[in-house]
């Protein structure tokens, strides 16, 4: 057998025993690289004689050639079982469900859901949304709204008190969000239209109380305000948050420190099902509280009382929550439970809107 002959019988069984890419590519710089063994008898093409080119060239071009086309054959070879082995370790079974995205999957808490469509509603009749602290001083939390010493809502069994700072003051979690009323009637010029939400805590807890809950409340300071206004945001907020075309409303006399008259509100409903619908039927269930701000509280904020008149109310978005999409009790709006979450959630994406309607 010829040297080439050898030569070739060699670099065949390489290249047929090449197990990847890297280890072809080891051959082919073996044989056909600048000081591989074919390009080294290439070299000696030229101090051949014309006779032995004829002979000797063309059988070492022939070798040159074959050795290609076997590394390019097995290359395509080794890539092609490449693909076919990610293929077969990266199949996808395509009857499995498809994963949902997380737009899909997450959701709104109905609180946060509850205060958009707050926002939506009193942002079309021109209020403003005004926040203040968790943590209040007595004088904004009780004095300042005209809480009298000795008021029951000062007890330590309905208030939580944080213990004496360093002057001997006992700051207190916030028991209502009416002392962001003063705060804002000290920082602006009437007239003043306000909705006031947020968190707020008292010593109380069942199925339909909570410790730490949520309230809304608004405020208007002008000169001319009356109950007639009052009554008509009330009706037109209430008919556009349970989403009927009309409601009736009732307010009852009532009693609270920073308000003089002061009103309970009921509003007509029909309880005869397992769902209370509004709008219609012979029951009512009071929602809220409000009346005219006092004398007092307006002389807290620095505006003077024969001058400005206004009014306020109050109601709890929790329980507003529940009665508007039938949930039982209100100590599952904090349990953080995920499957309460997903039933009872809103859409990130569904915004609430007057047009598109608040909560489709």
């Amino acid at each position: 057998m010829s040297d080439l002959d050898s030569l070739k019988t060699s670099l065949l069984a390489d290249i047929a025993a090449a197990g990847d890419e890297a280890a072809i590519e080891a051959v082919r710089l073996t044989a056909l690289g600048k000081k591989g063994s074919v390009s080294e008898l290439l070299k000696t093409l030229g101090g051949m004689s014309a006779e032995e080119r004829q002979t000797r060239g063309a059988a070492i071009n022939a070798l040159k050639t074959e050795v290609s086309e076997a590394i390019s054959a097995r290359k395509a070879d080794l890539r092609d079982a490449a693909i076919t082995a990610r293929l077969e370790a990266e199949k996808l079974d395509v009857s499995l469900p498809v994963r949902s995205s997380p737009s899909e999957r997450g959701r709104i808490h109905p609180i946060s859901q509850i205060v958009d469509e707050i926002t939506a509603i009193f942002a079309d009749m021109g209020f403003s949304i005004a926040e203040g602290p968790d943590i209040e001083t007595d004088y904004y939390n009780f004095t300042a709204l005209n809480f009298p010493e000795g008021h029951p809502a000062r007890e330590m069994h309905d208030t939580f008190f944080l213990a004496p700072d360093a002057n001997g003051e006992r700051k207190v979690l916030r028991t209502h969000t009416s002392p962001v009323q003063v705060r804002t009637m000290e920082a602006q010029d009437p007239p003043i239209r306000i909705v006031i939400p947020g968190k707020t805590y008292r010593q109380d807890s069942d199925a339909t109380h909570s410790p730490m809950f949520h309230q809304v409340e608004g405020l208007v300071i002008d000169k001319t305000s009356n109950v007639g206004h009052l009554r008509w945001v009330l009706e037109e907020f209430c008919k556009t948050f349970f989403e009927v075309d009309s409601v009736t409303m009732r307010f009852r006399p009532s009693f609270f420190p920073f308000t003089e008259p002061s009103f309970e509100v009921d509003i007509q409903c029909d309880r005869s099902g397992p769902i209370v619908k509004f709008g219609e039927g012979s029951d009512w269930m009071e929602i809220l509280g409000c009346g005219m701000v006092h004398p007092n509280v307006l002389r807290a904020g620095g505006l003077d009382p024969d001058e400005y008149q206004g009014f306020a109310w109050g109601m709890g978005l929790d329980r507003i929550a529940m009665l508007k999409y039938g949930m039982p009790d209100l100590r599952d709006f904090f349990n953080a439970d995920v499957r309460w979450t997903t039933h009872y959630g809103f859409r990130p994406l569904d915004m609430p809107t007057l047009f598109g309607g608040l909560s489709a």
